[in-house]
């Protein structure tokens, strides 16, 4: 099957921002205070909120039903394809932040393990289910 071209005279896009639909919004700025975003006061009774990430992505959150506002038929659906990684400084970083999420009650999913591509991973899930990865280099990688 050969994929659709695309015309030279279409305009480009960016990759701009991350959205997620989240069944209750102050849980889940909770989750992702947790790892160290910076979300404006007072958002977790917004029905949107909005961070700004280092080197200008963005990640959104939308209720539930701010998006069955506009999409009526709208239904969660589980075992999404989407992820989010969030590097850690240290190995130790990894362990440290996944035992201080697991031990504010987040879910974790895989306890920190060092993974054959040369990183400390580990994941969690967030409050709506999103696969959360943490991650860093390990000293044999980074030779």
């Amino acid at each position: 099957m050969t994929q659709p071209s695309i015309s030279a005279t279409a305009p480009a896009a960016r990759f701009d921002a991350i959205g997620l639909v989240v069944a209750d919004m102050a849980a889940s700025l909770a989750f992702y205070r947790g790892l160290g975003l910076d979300i404006p006061a007072g958002a977790g009774s917004l029905p949107h909120a909005e961070a700004v990430l280092p080197g200008g992505l963005r990640i959104l959150w939308d209720t539930e039903e701010t998006v069955r506002s506009f999409d009526p038929e709208w239904r969660p659906r589980p075992g999404g394809r989407t992820g989010l990684c969030f590097a850690c400084d240290s190995p130790a970083g990894v362990d440290a932040l996944y035992e201080a999420l697991v031990g504010a009650g987040h879910r974790g999913h895989l306890k920190p393990w060092d993974a054959v591509w040369g990183q400390r991973y580990a994941t969690l899930l967030d409050p709506d289910g999103c696969e959360v990865s943490l991650f860093a280099d390990t000293p044999r990688a980074a030779r």
